[in-house]
């Protein structure tokens, strides 16, 4: 009862609280009584007090392995605040100079020190080791403990060597704590730190007042997540990306839309992400957005929504970052941007490392995927990934319980799929497989013969999304699995044959926009969004119908085709959101300065008498503003390109892929600003090759990438992508 007496008192002194929380009290007396203490307790549980209590409370100084440096700052002040000394908590990290280093070791050698929070990089320096030898250790904290395992989702080779280094300074008890861990992971941890004896306490994985929510990824993705914070008022938010250079670009987005945002990430100096973290903290912003370097440790109680612009590369990270939101029970809402396009970016860049590494990336990626596409409870799938079962029929609270998919029947696709798989000797992708299915005869099917096969065009009654949707259901669940040793070829696991002798009910999840597609609207001319999502739809179909009408008059005029003078997504934009002036105008995607001043007066005057004549009032919460023209990159892509710069060099230099470089180019084309590439298609392109492109390109009705890839099957979508932006300079700009 002492004991008892001796934290409750404790926890009244420094933290002001009378009880605690879940499992907290067990877990402090199993570390102060000296027993090794694994602790797994999400996001929001209070996981910190459980080491920091009994530190405060033990005689000697406890060492807290912690692995970011912007962590260990956080956790030092907020300890500080509770002691009247400030020497009850120090850091030791390569941030310091040799004078603040001094400090801290005379500090721990007075005795005045409870706490010492280290980094593994840190703890492996020969002198830190001998000093470390000579003082009075209570116990060792591994604070997020994940990062010990290769099947974690943050895994750190340094980690494996702290057992040997706490053997090697001296050995006392360890608690090891993390708020993610796969019954495999919580294995590796405690094996590698030879905890197999430690008490384990498990803490509920279920966050009931978070709501999850996974949405299909689109080109109206920025104004769909502009709207939803505009709609949340001044509550605190975080948005997810996975790049660097797409946390810089869309917090410039958000903050031309007025929203209070601030970037976050590895790649900026350490006072300017200090600065903007505690802006955050101190609601001087309110939304970050950020890599996932933000927010380990970040104890904001009031997060109200965390967004995943990209799809996370493990539901573990995916857990953690959507914990950080609700974390004082309140409301939390967790909204995901899910394609598969994301899919294969993220499976492109683990070519080249090591196979293993590569084996468990594509795992934890399947998992992600079967996760955002799944029709079941996300919490139920969730907690099943971490060991938990939840045996509630419906949670009430996610995407899937409150609006439950449609799943249709597809036994017969899958058959199909299996036998062209199988007729195709399992050695061809997705995408040659869908093709094939379909019945194309591209050059590739022509070479191998494939369309003298009984199984070509087996597939040709169905869209060509239903069969990428059943091949990405089959490997979900099994039936085929993608040979990444192999470019990704398409092969039969054992469920898979089993299935062809015997087959089972097989369903998929329909498609909820599948059958009121918006391209009705585009009765004339099926033009296609270049940038590879559907049309949406517009708000004013009869101004659209308008400005058509318009577009077609001054193609013929200007005897240009008419996507040049403004693509079909421009269009609908325009007729959703209603700029009457030739400024609001460029806030349209795909409008620069250039096309609105060439082509814009008589299409916002059309709008301002079509809004005036029908008293319309316009949406000013809609009018999303974009600032892709001030885009960084893209001014210095101009400007390279003005110094005759080779693209593929150009791409190098920027540090992304030669696709994406024709993405951004295609995009300084699109809103109107005009470019020469001459000098680098005569260095790649014969001139017959160019020429027959552009004549293409020319009497087209739509610059439709896929289509124009079709009606030139001898050239190659890089060929294509060069000669059409070409084209657009030309013609358009």
């Amino acid at each position: 009862m002492e004991k008892q007496d001796t934290l409750y008192k404790g926890l009244k002194k420094y933290f002001g609280f009378d009880t605690f929380k879940g499992n907290q009290e067990d877990i402090m007396r199993s570390i102060i009584s000296g027993k090794d203490t694994f602790v797994l307790m999400p996001t929001g549980g209070g996981k910190s007090l459980c080491y920091q209590l009994p530190a405060l409370l033990s005689e000697g100084t406890a060492i807290i392995i912690s692995p970011l440096i912007a962590l260990m700052k956080n956790q030092v002040d907020a300890l500080r605040n509770y002691s009247e000394d400030d020497g009850v908590a120090h850091f030791l990290n390569s941030s310091l100079n040799k004078t603040e280093i001094e400090k801290v070791k005379a500090d721990i050698l007075s005795g005045k020190t409870k706490l010492l929070y280290v980094a593994p990089e840190s703890l492996t320096k020969q002198e830190n080791i001998d000093f470390l030898r000579n003082i009075k250790i209570s116990f060792y904290a591994v604070d997020e403990a994940h990062c010990i395992s290769e099947w974690g989702h943050d895994f750190r080779p340094e980690y494996r060597r702290i057992r040997p280094i706490i053997n090697e300074i001296g050995v006392k008890p360890v608690i090891a704590l993390t708020a993610t861990a796969t019954p495999k992971v919580q294995h590796d941890i405690q094996k590698t730190m030879s905890m197999t004896d430690a008490a384990v306490f498990k803490s509920s994985f279920n966050r009931a007042n978070l709501y999850y929510e996974v949405r299909s990824k689109t080109d109206k993705v920025d104004s769909e997540i502009i709207k939803y914070i505009l709609s949340q008022g001044n509550k605190s938010g975080i948005v997810y990306c996975l790049s660097r250079k797409k946390v810089d670009d869309f917090a410039e987005i958000l903050q031309a839309n007025d929203i209070r945002a601030l970037p976050y990430h590895a790649g900026m100096d350490a006072a300017t992400r200090s600065a903007n973290q505690d802006a955050f903290l101190m609601e001087h912003a309110e939304v970050i957005v950020a890599t996932i370097a933000f927010g380990m440790g970040i104890d904001k109680p009031d997060v109200r929504y965390v967004i995943h612009y990209d799809i996370p590369k493990s539901l573990e990270g995916y857990y953690q970052e959507t914990g950080r939101s609700g974390r004082d029970g309140g409301e939390g809402k967790c909204i995901a941007f899910y394609s598969d396009k994301d899919l294969q970016k993220l499976e492109r860049f683990m070519q080249g490392k090591p196979v293993a590494e590569q084996e468990i990336g594509k795992q934890l990626l399947l998992e992600t995927a079967a996760y955002a596409e799944s029709s079941v409870c996300r919490r139920k799938m969730l907690l099943h990934y971490f060991g938990e079962e939840y045996m509630e029929p419906n949670c009430g609270n996610c995407d899937n319980c409150l609006n439950p998919k449609i799943k249709v029947e597809a036994k017969e696709l899958l058959i199909t799929v299996l036998e062209a798989i199988n007729a195709l000797k399992e050695k061809q992708k997705t995408e040659y497989v869908i093709n094939f299915l379909l019945g194309k005869e591209t050059s590739d099917i022509e070479t191998y013969g494939h369309a003298e096969l009984e199984e070509f065009g087996s597939g040709s009654d169905e869209e060509e999304n239903t069969w990428d949707a059943v091949i990405r259901h089959a490997l979900l669940e099994n039936y085929l699995k993608k040979d990444i040793e192999n470019y990704g070829l398409l092969k039969f696991t054992k469920k898979g044959k089993d299935f062809l002798k015997n087959p089972v009910s097989f369903k998929i999840t329909k498609d909820e926009d599948e059958d009121d597609s918006p391209e009705e609207l585009e009765s004339e001319n099926s033009d296609v969004v270049t940038s590879g999502g559907g049309s949406s739809g517009a708000v004013d179909p009869v101004l659209f119908s308008m400005m058509k009408d318009l577009r077609k008059k001054l193609s013929k005029k200007l005897n240009v085709p008419p996507y040049v003078i403004f693509q079909p997504a421009t269009l609908e934009a325009m007729a959703t959101t209603y700029p009457i002036t030739l400024e609001e105008l460029q806030n349209m995607p795909g409008v620069g300065a250039g096309k609105a001043k060439r082509y814009g007066k008589e299409f916002v005057e059309l709008i301002k008498k079509h809004v005036e004549e029908n008293e319309i009032e316009r949406p000013e919460d809609l009018r999303v503003k974009t600032v892709a023209n001030k885009s960084k990159l893209k001014v210095s892509i101009v400007q390279a390109i003005d110094r005759k710069v080779a693209l593929d060099d150009l791409a190098e230099s920027k540090g992304i892929d030669f696709e994406e470089m024709l993405s951004e180019v295609e995009a300084i084309v699109y809103s109107g600003t005009k470019i020469n590439i001459d000098y680098f298609l005569n260095e790649v392109l014969d001139q017959d090759v160019l020429q027959d492109i552009y004549d293409y390109f020319q009497e087209a009705e739509t610059d439709n990438l896929e289509l124009a890839i079709e009606e030139l099957p001898d050239y190659t979508e890089t060929e294509i992508r060069l000669v059409r932006i070409k084209f657009f300079s030309d013609m358009a700009n």
